[in-house]
């Protein structure tokens, strides 16, 4: 009987334990800059050994396809084979200065980390990065501060001119409509390239000319650029 009795007890433990390692969750994403958009964001619960990015290492091809042009099918798909819980664009679109944009999980167990993407516009190869947080495991609100990145696979030129295509140097739009033309170029070569800090936008003062297309009374931005709020239930 004590032999049967313990059986259960130890069974009734895993059961519990694995259901206690799932996590239902919010996410919310809002976007802290004066005037640049976010390209539709990814957020990912996934395990501790998976990395959308890391600093200091390269740019995988698909994240300089989210880091140039906005296109996360490719992240989408690395998240689905490693059986990752993804919330995929939930602001429909592109996310404002100031806007914030809600999704929510029912994690698996093994998806212990969150992660959230999106190109920052307009920036040749900038995006916001939460890499691989902890989700905790007690009920409650965890607000996380979220700075801008450097891909490191293109040279910040700051001109807008349709690019985003990979080694396509260039901007693909400024969707707020601030930006100048007839930039000469901050810049053609990138020393660093691997996934480093944004040093943020030059920008000048200049629409018709000057060194950037981008305004820096509009598009500049000192870290952090974005907010994440997490809440599990």
């Amino acid at each position: 009987m004590k032999t049967s009795l313990h059986g259960l007890v130890v069974a009734m433990g895993l059961v519990l334990s694995t259901s206690a390692m799932a996590a239902d969750i919010s996410v919310t994403v809002e976007n802290l800059s004066h005037g640049n958009h976010f390209t539709p964001l990814l957020i990912a619960a996934h395990p501790a050994a998976t990395h959308l990015f890391q600093t200091g290492s390269a740019a995988s091809v698909n994240l300089q396809a989210m880091a140039e042009g906005g296109d996360i099918a490719g992240l989408v798909a690395d998240m689905a084979a490693g059986s990752a819980d993804v919330i995929e664009n939930p602001a429909m679109g592109l996310l404002a200065p100031a806007a914030s944009s809600s999704g929510t999980l029912m994690t698996a167990a093994a998806n212990t980390h969150l992660s959230v993407v999106a190109m920052i516009l307009p920036t040749n190869d900038g995006f916001i990065g939460l890499n691989g947080i902890e989700i905790p495991t007690t009920a409650g609100t965890y607000v996380y501060y979220v700075n801008g990145y450097d891909a490191g696979t293109e040279a910040n030129d700051e001109l807008v001119n349709g690019g985003g295509a990979p080694n396509v140097l260039g901007i693909p739009a400024d969707p707020g409509g601030a930006n100048g033309s007839g930039g000469t170029g901050v810049t053609t070569t990138e020393s660093n390239r691997t996934v480093h800090i944004h040093r943020g936008v030059l920008g000048d003062f200049d629409p018709a000319g000057g060194v950037s297309d981008l305004d820096s009374s509009v598009h500049r931005w000192l870290n952090p650029i974005a907010k994440v709020t997490l809440t599990v239930n």
